[in-house]
């Protein structure tokens, strides 16, 4: 435990064979905050998507939404030699 104490973690082995992690509490803190601020990214980045989601799939369920549509896929492409993918706007 002085060794916790000191370095902050210690690993335990087993025939040479590392079997576990004694972390000190602050240590085991950082941890717990790094994870905790990962997930906080996460969260708002999945709330960004499913924003945009949300406001695509409400323009689907407009009532012009069919008429609009076959007004684009009646149109030719006009790509001009690119070549187009995802998002126009």
């Amino acid at each position: 435990m002085r060794t916790v104490g000191r370095e902050g973690k210690v690993l335990v082995t087993n025939h040479s064979q590392p079997e576990a992690v004694v972390l000190s509490i602050g240590e085991y803190d950082a941890l717990v905050q790094a994870i905790e601020r990962a997930q906080a990214r996460d969260d708002v980045a999945l709330d960004a998507l499913r924003e945009r989601f949300d406001r695509r799939l409400a323009a689907l369920a407009q009532a012009d939404a069919g008429e609009r549509l076959r007004d684009v896929m009646a149109q030719p492409p006009s790509l001009d030699g690119k070549v187009r993918a995802g998002a126009s706007h």
